[in-house]
């Protein structure tokens, strides 16, 4: 018995359809299934005959990148300690600096710089009142503090306040007064104090950036920047009473109180202790001038020898 054709339901067109013409078409120009069938209906074609097959593959694909994924998350690479080593150096060495310039500078220093209250005694009520503020800087860490001798010469007592806010009395164990140079020694020390680094002067150059640290006016500490100025120059009091040479010219801003302060490069070592400013008034306020002792003389008034 003959079997009865089924057709599918599909809406596509068979291979064969495209080759199909009507009888007045073909006995006019017959037309062959090669130039018929299109890229795209050829792409049609293929998917049609080989439809199962496709989805097979497409179906193996997908599982097989779920398992590499899945292995990736449950087997993770394993990292030696070597190798976590090496990436946090790489992550510091190539870390941007939190500070940069003179505020580096001044994060380096700081801890060194002490505010130097100098007292006398009341006659009338016999107690100690306010004398004078300068500025020291520990170079020591036994409590050895370089500062100005004109800042403590006629002091009746002393007293420092060190970078953590504790203070400590403090008595003078040295002086060089050709130099205006003192050193006093804290009697209390704050834990871990932090001495400052020495530079020797030798090798800095005139337009050397530096810092001045101190307090102004008992303002502080405070920080100004600005570049070397001169060497050799002499400085005489308004007064004529002293004269200093050899001394550092710099234009940071420093005024009364900063004495005794550290004179700093950007790299935060000390050249200098400053010790005095130049104004032709009688204001006592920086028009641009001031002068530091070089290290070498401060250091040598310490009994020291650091470079």
């Amino acid at each position: 018995m003959k079997r009865a054709t089924i057709y599918s339901r599909s809406d596509r067109r068979r291979a064969g359809d495209a080759t199909r013409v009507s009888p007045v078409a073909s006995s006019v120009n017959r037309v062959t299934p090669e130039t018929t069938i299109s890229s795209k209906n050829w792409w049609r074609i293929f998917y049609e005959r080989y439809e199962r097959l496709l989805l097979f593959i497409g179906s193996g694909a997908f599982t097989l990148v779920i398992v590499l994924g899945y292995s990736q998350l449950t087997n993770p690479l394993s990292l030696t300690q070597k190798d976590i080593d090496l990436a946090v150096q790489h992550s510091l060495e190539n870390m941007p600096p939190k500070y940069s310039g003179a505020s580096a500078a001044y994060q380096t220093v700081r801890p060194s710089v002490v505010r130097v209250q100098t007292y006398k005694v009341d006659e009338e009520s016999g107690e100690d009142t306010p004398d004078g503020t300068g500025t020291g800087v520990v170079i020591v860490d036994s409590g050895i503090i370089l500062t100005n001798f004109h800042v403590v010469s006629t002091a009746q007592s002393i007293k420092v306040t060190f970078s953590d806010g504790s203070e400590s009395d403090a008595d003078i164990i040295s002086v060089q007064p050709e130099d205006d140079l003192a050193v006093i020694q804290a009697k209390v020390l704050p834990d871990d104090l932090i001495p400052a680094t020495m530079r020797s002067t030798a090798d800095l150059a005139l337009g050397d950036e530096v810092i001045a640290i101190g307090y102004p006016f008992g303002i502080g500490p405070s920080v100004s920047s600005g570049v070397i100025s001169g060497f050799g120059r002499e400085y005489r009091n308004p007064k004529g009473e002293r004269v200093l040479s050899n001394l550092i010219q710099f234009d940071a801003a420093a005024n009364p109180g900063n004495s005794g302060g550290p004179l700093a490069t950007v790299n935060g070592e000390v050249v200098g202790i400053i010790t005095a400013i130049l104004n032709p008034s009688d204001q006592r306020v920086f028009i641009g001038i001031g002068f530091a002792v070089p290290i070498e003389n401060a250091a040598s008034a310490a009994g020291m020898s650091p470079f």
